[in-house]
């Protein structure tokens, strides 16, 4: 059962999402600061006073803080797609590379084949 756990866990797929979570946690607190400190202020520029939505309510009913929830929200999803967009560009652009590369190296055996070819016909 322990070796069973040890693969599992040490499986490629496992590590990555670890990895994921925790650099995940540290980019949504960069993004939440990116809202609270400075796109919040930006905005409070345009409207007269400053926008906290994590106040309003009505009849009891706390729907501000849903409000600055889903903002925070979508501008972190937002944010994740950008990065995970570029990343997913850059891999792709490598793996081109790498695929030229090997087709490159085909050429040259075929180049060498056909060398041997024409010194065993003469």
């Amino acid at each position: 059962m322990l070796n069973e756990f040890k693969k599992f866990a040490f499986k490629g797929n496992v590590l990555d999402l670890a990895v994921g979570v925790i650099i995940g946690a540290a980019f949504g607190k960069i993004v939440s600061s990116l809202v609270t400190d400075i796109m919040m202020p930006i905005i409070a520029l345009v409207f007269p006073s400053k926008p906290d939505f994590t106040n309003l309510a009505w009849e009891g009913i706390k729907y501000g803080n849903f409000i600055q929830v889903s903002i925070d929200f979508l501008i972190t999803a937002f944010a994740i797609f950008i990065f995970v967009k570029a990343i997913n560009t850059a891999k792709d652009k490598l793996s081109k590379e790498e695929e030229a590369e090997a087709a490159a190296e085909v050429d040259s055996k075929e180049e060498l084949l056909k060398e041997i070819r024409d010194l065993l016909k003469k």
